[in-house]
């Protein structure tokens, strides 16, 4: 395996095997209220794969159940997909298969079932043991690619998603019922070809991101996509009911790849929240992501959190820097998805002050912010939040993220008190084996009275 690739090495080194350890150690005492799995899903290529790009190595998960206080169990498992066993996305008649799937990048659970998911495919169910079902399609309702991040109405229990294409139609948006019945999917009117990973959505509207990084099959890594200086980057609010026809609002350029919350303020105006690369920092991050010559040191560079005001009376589109700090992965409390939100997490990078890797809290009515620090050795994941046991309060519970130690090389799920975070965790899960950084993950809760033991 070409280790000069730096998402092969270090951090991203990958694993060769899947395993199942039972009675994992503990340091500090776990929240009793936390029965379910904490789920990651992330780019790891079978033994002997070298791929193009760090988007496109086979998806493997890795899973930490946890119940009454115990580390009951870790396991990994590769997606066994078409994609895992060789299958091509494109066929030698020229179509496309949507079931070849790296389904790398995330999983989520609606309507009683796990999704993985890579946003150029169909997702892929899996058990809460992370053993392989199949492509899942909704029964049928799904004829198009599913994004990776798609959002659950709090109030509703819908899942909101979408599909995007190099090629006309751009763009799909899809609806499903909480039982999981696709109940719409329309084409968005004027949206482009441009790589729209993630969305946003308020109580009232969707929120699209067609931004100056858009397809070009000139680009050799896999992943044909392109800052492109002559696109003009719009954002696009859609009105959650009536037709699917986008308001567009012309900003600065800039790409995103992670919402962090979209919600209406008080005056009627589309608020949206995002880590945000300029040309710069994204072609500098791309080099990373593909192994380029003079790639940077971490695979974020340059990311900052920002704020779009969008104001349909006026048509103006107003937007600011929130922070300096590196960062990426933003999470927020998920009861709180389309409402004004007060806390925000998020990965953070080596760079504009910061020598090492951190979780990041944001108070975003006071401004504060608070660091976890983790040192230059110990890069956390993604920062999942999970409700404390009757917590109210937005920042009342826990957050979990899995650390990759290259100096012990090994791996933790911290347990991190939302409230008052620190470096200090409330408990470490002690895991067999170092799980590869990034990319995604979700913590799955047990079902009300489940007593299984899987």
């Amino acid at each position: 395996m070409d280790l000069r690739k730096p998402y092969l090495a270090e951090h991203f080194a990958p694993v060769a095997d899947e395993i199942d350890r039972r009675d994992l150690k503990v340091r500090g005492m776990l929240p009793p209220e936390l029965n379910g799995r904490y789920i990651r899903n992330g780019h790891n290529p079978r033994p002997g794969d070298v791929p193009s790009h760090w988007f496109r190595g086979s998806g493997m998960l890795h899973g930490i159940r946890l119940r009454a206080g115990r580390a009951e169990w870790y396991r990994n498992r590769w997606v066994r997909t078409p994609a895992w066993n060789g299958a091509p996305y494109v066929r030698a008649d020229g179509s496309v298969d949507l079931t070849a799937s790296i389904a790398g990048t995330h999983i989520v659970e609606h309507a009683g079932r796990l999704l993985a998911l890579q946003e150029a495919n169909l997702p892929f169910e899996v058990t809460r043991e992370l053993d392989t079902v199949g492509p899942y399609d909704f029964a049928g309702g799904l004829t198009t690619a599913m994004t990776a991040h798609p959002k659950t109405d709090p109030g509703t229990g819908e899942l909101h998603f979408f599909g995007y294409s190099p090629t006309p139609p751009y763009l799909t948006y899809h609806v499903a019922s909480p039982r999981g019945r696709i109940i719409r999917s329309e084409v968005i009117c004027g949206a482009g070809p441009s790589l729209m990973h993630d969305f946003g959505l308020t109580r009232r509207h969707v929120v699209w991101l067609d931004l100056p990084v858009v397809f070009n099959p000139a680009e050799s890594s896999g992943v044909p996509y392109r800052w492109s200086e002559s696109y003009a980057p719009r954002i696009g609010v859609m009105p959650r009911t009536g037709p699917a026809v986008p308001t567009w609002f012309e900003v600065s350029p800039g790409m995103v790849l992670h919402v962090a919350n979209a919600y209406e303020d008080a005056r009627g105006r589309i608020v949206l929240e995002a880590p945000r690369f300029d040309r710069a920092a994204w072609e500098t991050s791309w080099r990373w992501w593909v192994g380029a010559p003079g790639y940077p040191e971490s695979p974020v560079v340059g990311a900052i959190s920002h704020r779009w005001i969008l104001d349909p009376a006026s048509g103006v589109a107003g937007e600011q820097a929130l922070d300096s700090l590196v960062v990426e992965f933003p999470t927020i409390d998920a009861r709180a998805v389309g409402r004004p939100h007060r806390f925000g997490y998020a990965s953070a990078f080596p760079g504009a002050g910061l020598r090492e890797y951190a979780i990041v809290k944001y108070d975003r009515v006071s401004g504060e912010r608070w660091i976890a620090g983790q040192g230059r050795d110990r890069m956390p994941g993604e920062a999942v939040f999970v409700p404390a046991e009757g917590g109210t309060a937005e920042d009342d519970g826990y957050l979990l993220t899995v650390i990759s130690d290259l100096a012990r090389n090994a791996s933790e799920l911290l347990v991190l008190d939302a409230r008052r975070i620190t470096a200090q965790p409330i408990a470490a899960v002690e895991l067999p084996r170092r799980v590869p950084a990034g990319i995604h993950g979700s913590w799955i809760p047990d079902p009300d009275g489940s007593v299984a033991d899987g």
